[in-house]
């Protein structure tokens, strides 16, 4: 199954919008990346909504993930 071309760029336009409206996230996402991401590593995201309700998840890397991660630092390459 092939990508839509169409919707590949629509999604680089969003991500574009993300970035400008969010540009310190790229610049976190750089730092983390230079080191901290190997196995063993906890990401934990939290999520809060407006009304205050709170969503907590993490995971712990295994090798597989990092080579995922290493996969996807390669595409833009």
């Amino acid at each position: 199954m092939g990508m839509n071309p169409a919707i590949m760029m629509k999604l680089m336009q969003r991500f574009n919008i993300f970035r400008t409206q969010h540009p310190k996230f790229q610049a976190f996402i750089g730092s983390v990346t230079q080191g901290a991401i190997r196995e063993g590593t906890v990401i934990e995201i939290k999520v809060t909504d407006p009304e205050g309700g709170e969503y907590i998840s993490n995971i712990k890397l295994t090798r597989e993930d990092i080579e995922t991660v290493d996969m996807l630092k390669n595409i833009r390459e």
